[in-house]
């Protein structure tokens, strides 16, 4: 588990398709070869690192709140790591 957050903790995810078929957005750091979700402890950090996720332009994104151990469940069932990260895009904590 990590310092920064615990189960009870609220993070940011950027959700794709918020409106049709709903999903978390993963990224894929592809030099390393590891799918993450961009997690981010405050909405203004997320809102600043907005520009550095690869997005996709046709797709509507949304950011909204989750519950840390929500988000740990689904990152698990879909082989994905978290990387807490600052506004600059800066790795926190990889969990």
């Amino acid at each position: 588990m990590s310092e920064l957050v615990n189960k009870d903790s609220w993070v940011w995810v950027m959700i794709q398709d918020p409106e049709k078929d709903e999903q978390i957005l993963g990224q894929h750091d592809q030099e390393n070869d590891i799918s993450f979700i961009p997690t981010f402890l405050e909405k203004d950090e997320a809102l600043k690192c907005h520009n550095n996720l690869v997005l996709d332009k046709k797709i509507k994104y949304e950011l909204q709140a989750i519950l840390f151990e929500e988000l740990e469940r689904e990152a698990a069932e879909n082989g994905f790591l978290i990387f807490i990260l600052n506004g600059s895009g800066e790795v926190l904590d990889k969990i």
